[in-house]
């Protein structure tokens, strides 16, 4: 088995996961068994209980498990089923260890951080790691594993620990370490910054994890002069530095890495039986993005939700958008409205918010509304329903959107006035939902 850790650094949310998926689908498209793993340095055992806010939407697994949004991206990148054991959370690991020690597994022993806890990271992974997730059932032979977070972090240090020692227990020419960073561009100078990334390198180094990729992510392309310095600072060779500038698709990212030989740097470091070249499937991935940035014809596309100021908290809606707007090629336009901003209420407050976003709901050619909880908000989405309804606009429902035009329905073509769920009014003469 060959595990290639990913760690990032100087900011979270820098593109950790897009960069592990984009490995992985390099690395299948040679002809390889890839499976990935998530691991979360939060202490809530899963990520059910999240609000969208803190870490974007739940993504729910096959066999249930509500996981971290980032597995949403390695089945869609890798086309594979994963299991609620490829995300670790620190409050899964620490449970794990609770329960052997009330067991008396440990045989009276104190139990610590180290060994125990990095002992039981190690466990996991190894365990996890031979678990089939093709439909032909064949172990993986590689091991995307993604490490949450950013390199510093205290919640992060088990983790970090754990792989140091477990470097040398799965031998150098199956282990490898990539290190995505930031290079800032002030606007100030304009002049592209290596310092953040080479802090982050020099913390990482001494957490005893030495880089055998530097990714750097940047908003625009990274001039040479900056890919030298990084090399000559961070102690690896040029072709070891690869660049990732934000690029008009995420289907981009797989395509940008292989450009830059990052195949034959595997091939070598993991001695890897492939060709230098990637296979069909890489080249039907090029042919799918390149598609992708020409399409001419667009699709707007009104999402009437609560938690709007995040794109990440629908991640679900908008994929399923995208890729269905790319099958009948068409590009997507996915306008963001607040259902509060569409109230009466909000009109008294702050008329301007109140009629731009009903501008924005009457130029789009379909409206969805989405599931959430609570109250808040739900009358603004009845207004958008009502009014997809009456002017003939295509029009989605999904979970409490459903419910919401069931309840619309029911008021207004059936004239049940206080026709409501449950959910919201428990003593409602027409319990529709």
């Amino acid at each position: 088995m060959k595990y290639i850790l990913v760690t990032g650094g100087v900011i979270s949310g820098i593109g950790k996961g897009i960069i592990a998926s984009s490995i992985g689908t390099i690395l299948k498209s040679c002809g390889l068994r890839v499976t990935a793993i998530k691991i979360d340095p939060y202490i809530n055992i899963d990520a059910g209980t999240f609000s969208p806010y803190e870490h974007g939407e739940v993504f729910v697994l096959n066999d249930g498990g509500e996981v971290d949004l980032d597995l949403g991206n390695y089945e869609r990148f890798l086309d594979i089923n994963l299991y609620k054991d490829n995300n670790i959370t620190t409050g899964k690991i620490y449970q794990h260890v609770i329960n052997k020690e009330r067991h008396g597994d440990y045989l009276g022993k104190t139990v610590q951080v180290v060994p125990h806890i990095t002992d039981a990271v190690q466990e996991w992974v190894m365990n996890q790691a031979k678990v089939p997730v093709d439909d032909d059932k064949k172990e993986p032979q590689i091991c995307v594993i993604e490490l949450g977070g950013t390199i510093g972090d205290i919640e992060g240090m088990p983790f970090v620990e754990a792989f140091r020692q477990f470097q040398f227990k799965a031998k150098r020419e199956n282990f490898c370490n990539i290190h995505v960073s930031l290079v800032p561009q002030p606007n100030a100078t304009g002049e592209q910054k290596t310092k953040p990334t080479q802090n982050s390198v020099r913390a990482l180094r001494g957490l005893g994890l030495s880089p055998d990729l530097i990714v750097c992510r940047s908003a625009k392309p990274i001039e040479m002069a900056v890919k030298e310095k990084i090399s000559m600072f961070c102690h690896v060779e040029p072709e070891q530095v690869i660049f990732v500038h934000d690029v008009s698709s995420t289907y981009r990212v797989p395509i940008l890495l292989e450009e830059q030989g990052i195949i034959k740097y595997f091939k070598q470091r993991l001695n890897l039986p492939i060709d230098d070249q990637p296979s069909d499937l890489l080249m039907k991935w090029k042919k799918m993005a390149c598609r992708y940035e020409r399409l001419l014809k667009v699709c707007s596309i009104a999402l009437v939700g609560k938690y709007t100021k995040l794109s990440d908290c629908y991640a679900s809606v908008f994929k399923a958008l995208e890729h269905s707007a790319l099958a009948i090629n068409y590009k997507l336009d996915l306008m963001y409205i607040d259902s509060t901003e569409l109230e009466r209420s909000t009109e008294a407050e702050n008329s301007v918010k109140y009629h731009q976003a009903w501008h924005k709901l009457c130029k789009a050619d379909g409206i969805l509304v989405p599931g959430g909880f609570g109250i808040r908000g739900t009358e603004g989405k009845l207004q958008a329903i009502s009014w997809a309804r009456t002017k003939k606009k295509p029009f989605l429902g999904v979970c409490l959107g459903m419910q919401l035009a069931v309840v619309e329905f029911a008021r207004n073509c059936l004239n049940w006035e206080d026709a409501n769920s449950t959910e919201f009014d428990p003593d409602t003469k027409n319990p529709v939902v």
